[in-house]
């Protein structure tokens, strides 16, 4: 695949060159993810909008629509969405860019990844999909006026996760905002609290750093953002975090 590619059969789909070629795959994917996004086969399961619902615990919803709601109803200007994702967050967030006239990057480092977004997306969507590692894009900073990222950080290491936010508000213009959706320590009375952990333990095996630890914990102490809103959902076990720039 082309490092990359179009989503857009119009003027905003046509890319010129962004790099120096396809950056490597980071190994803690290829050991730990190659069943639900590597290898081309997970596409095929994982692709289902009720089974990521499922996987959510009947959530995906929910948490798409308060990641979007943090953005905004019309988003002009740069919009960056860090990693593809399962499901239709990102043919909605198009379609609010769409509303507000501006455009969307959307970056993966996985080529099989970006192929399966490019066909949840319409023909004429403002959007251009980028083959890149999340911990080193290869963009200019203060580029984008919003950056959103959606189940990311928890399947990523310490290191990766770090790097991972740090570029994100690299990225984003003073003024900015980046809009965080992932996992967290549920409520002492959530059974999932003491049935989940253990299945999330083997599958995620990152995940529970987001149980013991606030996302801030990552937030490299050199920048001046700040977080200016959350939210908790399904007695805790999800979170949202915006972090203003």
């Amino acid at each position: 695949m082309d490092r990359a590619v179009a989503a857009s059969n119009g003027p905003r789909g046509e890319l010129g060159e962004l790099g120096l070629g396809a950056p490597p795959v980071p190994s803690y994917l290829d050991v730990h993810y190659w069943w639900a996004y590597v290898h081309p086969n997970a596409i095929k399961v994982f692709e289902r909008q009720w089974l990521a619902n499922l996987i959510l615990w009947g959530n995906y919803g929910r948490l798409r629509d308060a990641a979007l709601d943090a953005l905004g109803d019309r988003l002009p200007g740069r919009t960056l969405q860090i990693a593809c994702a399962y499901g239709d967050l990102t043919p909605h967030l198009a379609d609010r860019v769409a509303a507000g006239d501006g455009s969307l990057d959307i970056v993966d480092v996985l080529p099989v990844q970006l192929a399966n977004l490019r066909r949840k997306l319409a023909p004429d969507a403002p959007a251009r999909l980028l083959e890149m590692d999340s911990a080193a894009l290869e963009l200019p900073d203060d580029t984008y006026d919003r950056v959103v990222l959606f189940f990311l950080l928890h399947e990523q290491p310490t290191e990766w996760r770090r790097r991972t936010i740090a570029e994100a508000l690299r990225v984003v213009k003073p003024g900015g905002r980046v809009v965080i959706v992932d996992y967290a320590r549920p409520r002492w009375w959530n059974p999932l609290r003491w049935t989940f952990q253990p299945l999330l333990a083997v599958l995620e095996p990152f995940a529970l750093d987001l149980w013991r630890d606030d996302i801030t914990t990552w937030i490299p102490e050199t920048t001046s953002a700040r977080p200016v809103a959350r939210g908790s959902y399904f007695g805790g076990l999800y979170q949202k975090l915006v972090l203003a720039c």
